[in-house]
């Protein structure tokens, strides 16, 4: 049977001290409820004395089953002139009545002189305190050693009493913090072996910042020297560089040390936390992030993609669908034949290298990336691009022409932008025109306020979002306002969302180009899901 590694995740308390993250109450409880559901061991909650958010958040949790993991509060030992049944900001962490509690207290003596003010005994005093009153309440208590590594180098007698006090008063786990995510991984590796001739590392946690780059790095030097608690959040979310990122430590855990830390099975849904959990703190997510980032197994070299067609192995580290993600390769003008095949198989079209069209598509994608086209990121207008050359994309209308007016009146505070598109569709003219919140909106309103009465299905399409991208010109000539400009499109209906570009040295080109790209590849998925193409 493997050994368990217990996973503590504090996304909702430290994660949420990064710039930019602000949960709510309710979203505090949305997180927690993924968490357990992934399976992890604890999750701590906030700090019940610091914010009316956190204090909420115990009083609700109150109403919900955990089916794994444990609640925990989290506070700091009491205040060096107080006892803990007068410091009321101690007595809050002890009245969310959680079965966890973890206190952190000073282990540096700069901290305990300069932040304290109060003497190194006297810390001593409050530490012992502290953990003896948490633990007569709860049934675990925690230790947070905060700075304990910076500590331990500039006073090791001292960084060591603090953790024995506290091993002595009662703590269930005395969990090693670099604070400052500043020490190096040998020097994690030299402190941890000395603490654990004075306690077991059983008995041992470790909470690292990530400033030097090193949070995961120095969480697994840890485990493999046999600490079996592991603090860290979701996506590295955290103060200043963020916190030990739990989507990379858990599965080179479980994939790489052979070590448990979730429930069978539970790792394949770590991708879907990841995501989860950005999407409710609001944030992108990190696309080249290891395991989890929708880049983490993407290809772009054309000798990578023949390789892996072969044998996924030779430039994967893991099989991608064992952390839930997935295996992409992307299009570029460093594509080979395999990349072309790869991504027709994606799409149900079976070609081999000895087929004309596929040197005939990738000849199309590399003079197309030369002067501006991302097909890695717009799959749809690649997807359009491979149909046409199989002859697969029916003429759905013929443009006559478009014209655009914008115009500012002195009287009026927003511009004034109208679109006016001709089209023929069969033997049939239309002619529309419509306004629009700039250039774009009213183009795309009146070419499909233009086709609506031939494809009804168009008024389930919506533009999402549309970004511009000056690119940088070979030519001087071209720079400046004359830049080619790159134009990505994302538009969506009830079932899928697409992306389409155009290139273009002028702007509204570009636009036009990506808009009918959206709108044509919205008329080709709804044909072929009602089999009316090939």
């Amino acid at each position: 049977m493997k050994q368990k590694v217990y996973i503590y995740d504090t996304t909702l308390r430290d994660g949420a001290q990064a710039e930019e993250v602000n949960f709510s109450t309710e979203d505090k409880v949305r997180i927690a409820k993924k968490l357990d559901a992934l399976g992890l061991d604890y999750i701590e909650g906030g700090w019940p004395s610091s914010n009316p958010t956190d204090e909420d958040f115990f009083k609700e949790i109150k109403n919900y089953e955990f089916k794994h993991a444990k609640i925990a509060a989290f506070g700091s030992t009491h205040h060096p002139k107080l006892t803990p049944d007068t410091d009321e900001s101690f007595k809050k962490v002890l009245k969310a009545s959680t079965d966890v509690i973890t206190l952190v207290g000073k282990s540096w003596d700069i901290h305990v002189k300069d932040a304290l003010k109060t003497t190194l005994d006297r810390n001593l005093e409050i530490i012992y305190d502290s953990i003896k009153v948490s633990k007569e309440q709860a049934k675990e208590v925690l230790f947070d050693a905060e700075h304990f590594f910076d500590g331990f180098k500039e006073n090791k007698e001292y960084a060591l009493s603090c953790i024995k006090k506290a091993w002595e008063a009662g703590a269930d786990c005395i969990v090693l913090c670099d604070t400052n995510g500043g020490c190096l991984t040998w020097e994690i590796k030299d402190i941890i072996s000395h603490v654990q001739t004075h306690i077991p590392g059983i008995n041992l946690g470790i909470h690292v910042h990530n400033d030097a780059e090193l949070a995961v790095a120095n969480s697994l030097m840890a485990v493999n020297l046999g600490i079996r608690h592991v603090q860290g959040t979701i996506n590295g979310y955290g103060e200043r560089c963020g916190n030990a990122n739990l989507c990379s430590i858990i599965p080179s855990i479980e994939l790489k040390m052979g070590l448990s830390c979730l429930p069978k099975g539970n790792l394949k849904n770590i991708t879907s936390t990841a995501r989860y959990v950005a999407e409710i703190a609001n944030l992108s997510p990190f696309k080249r992030q290891p395991y989890v980032g929708e880049s983490a197994f993407a290809h772009k070299g054309g000798i990578h993609v023949s390789a892996i067609l072969t044998n996924s192995r030779t430039y994967e580290h893991i099989p991608p669908e064992e952390v839930g993600n997935r295996q992409r390769v992307l299009l570029s003008d460093l594509s080979g034949k395999s990349n072309i095949i790869f991504k027709a198989k994606q799409f149900g079209i079976n070609l081999s290298k000895q087929d004309p069209v596929v040197l005939e598509i990738l000849e199309q994608v590399k003079n197309m990336e030369r002067i501006g086209y991302e097909f890695s990121v717009a799959e749809a207008s690649f997807e359009l691009l491979l149909y046409r050359a199989l002859g697969k994309v029916r003429k759905y209308y013929e443009l006559i022409g478009f014209r655009i007016l914008d115009a500012i009146q002195k009287d009026i505070s927003e511009p004034i932008t109208e679109a006016t598109v001709m089209i023929k569709v069969g033997g049939n003219i239309s002619h529309t025109a419509s306004t629009g919140k700039g250039p774009v909106n009213a183009l795309d309103n009146a070419l499909r306020k233009g086709l609506e009465t031939f494809y009804p299905n168009l008024k389930n399409m919506k533009l999402m979002d549309f970004k511009v991208r000056v690119l940088t010109p070979k030519d001087p000539e071209f720079a400046g306002t004359a830049s080619m400009v790159r134009v990505f499109i994302e538009s969506g209906d009830q079932k899928d969302r697409w992306i389409t570009v155009g290139v273009s040295y002028n702007i509204i080109e570009a636009s036009w180009k990506a808009l009918e790209d959206s709108v044509i590849y919205k008329l080709v998925k709804d044909d072929r899901e009602n089999n009316l193409t090939g």
